[in-house]
């Protein structure tokens, strides 16, 4: 039986791992045995526990319970628990995904014991090393056995960082083996997308209609933390419900929700929340969130899993960063990158509404990367 200990903390990681958990119930259960530690990064119930609940993944093993704090509190506290956990468990492999403080953790905890990491979503790179995911994608990389990569753009990207694509097993931290898996994501909105509607009501609450809003989402310290970034990005928003007949749904991040009322100007905020064609709404649960992506004309922001997603769906993207790591998007015409700029925005919500017809080349693979996981994880299951 091979022992995996898997380490999720933020919202996204969670909706990664169901794909992962649902892989090993449906096709291994008696080959790999799964064991979940929460971090608590996100420790909101709205952006944690209705996601394990939602997706029906196992209920975490061990909670760490850190929450909020700087990132290097956070990270070494994290590491701490990570290191206990692994100690007790003895597992073949830790598997982490993304970029978070949970991952770096992880990878440092796992690595400095010797028990090989897998890193889902290997060889994603931003360029840009202000973002700490940057500095944390890149660093789990180097300390990883195992790196499935969604993209061939990643796989390039490792290629140029030193990695040898093409080793053959036995595979170490030091001799890695690189897999070309497709992305994870895409499994689970494969399996969510066509129950979604029937779970949520969430068109019906907010009133929308399809094709008739432009959904946005904004959540990164760089945005939410500098005032004339927000403002930038709020006018725009305030522009599009005011002169171009979109609703526009924001679901608040925890952090851009308590940031708004004290950051933005006072008139600003005013007309954001006096609108009505400005929804701000709570978290959304992630089959809420597929039926407000499926249903959009088009996206705003400045995460990267909505941004894949967006790019599922066939939606146009604005991306409200001033680079992304999935440049595929970008490359195939299907996105726009705008940062915090308003007239960029505006621009660029303009030229998807005059060119509707866009083209979304299969890029994130077949639907089945977790399986494609699992089944190599067991081929190259450490020796003892």
């Amino acid at each position: 039986m091979l022992k995996i200990v898997t380490v999720v903390g933020a919202r996204p990681q969670i909706i990664k791992a169901a794909a992962l958990s649902r892989a090993i119930r449906n096709f291994f259960a008696s080959q790999i045995s799964e064991i979940i530690i929460h971090t608590g990064q996100h420790y909101d119930a709205n952006m944690s526990q209705v996601f394990f609940e939602e997706l029906g993944i196992p209920d975490p093993h061990i909670n760490l319970n850190i929450g909020s704090a700087s990132h290097g509190k956070q990270t070494a506290q994290m590491l701490q628990g990570i290191e206990k956990v692994l100690l007790d468990e003895n597992p073949d492999y830790i598997v982490l995904y993304g970029d978070t403080n949970s991952t770096l953790a992880g990878a440092m905890a796992a690595s400095k014991m010797h028990i090989p990491v897998v890193h889902i979503e290997a060889g994603l790179r931003s360029f840009n090393k202000s973002m700490p995911e940057e500095i944390n994608r890149i660093m789990c990389d180097h300390a990883s056995t195992l790196l499935f990569v969604p993209t061939q753009a990643g796989i390039k990207n490792l290629e140029r960082e030193g990695f040898v694509t093409g080793a053959q097993a036995p595979f170490s931290a030091d001799k890695p083996g690189v897999f070309h898996c497709g992305d994870i994501m895409f499994d689970n909105l494969v399996y969510f997308s066509e129950i979604a509607g029937e779970k949520t009501d969430i068109m019906q609450k907010l009133k929308l209609s399809e094709n008739k809003y432009v959904l946005c989402t904004i959540h990164r310290d760089n945005n939410t933390d500098v005032p004339e970034r927000l403002e930038q990005i709020f006018s725009a928003m305030c522009h599009i419900a005011e002169n171009m007949h979109f609703d526009v749904v924001i679901p608040l991040h925890p952090r851009t929700s308590k940031i708004i009322e004290n950051k933005l100007p006072s008139g600003l905020f005013s007309r954001l929340s006096g609108n009505k064609n400005i929804h701000l709404v709570p978290p959304v649960s992630y089959l809420e969130m597929i039926m407000l992506e499926k249903n959009a004309r088009l996206i705003l922001t400045d995460s990267g899993g909505v941004q894949k997603e967006a790019y599922f769906f066939k939606k146009p993207l604005v991306v409200a960063r001033p680079e992304t790591e999935w440049i595929e998007v970008i490359e195939n015409g299907a996105g726009i990158i705008a940062d915090a700029d308003k007239t960029k925005i505006i621009d660029s919500v303009q030229h998807f509404i005059d060119h509707p017809l866009l083209d979304f080349p299969n890029v994130f693979g077949d639907g089945h990367a977790a399986e494609f996981i699992c089944r190599t994880m067991l081929v190259n299951k450490p020796c003892v």
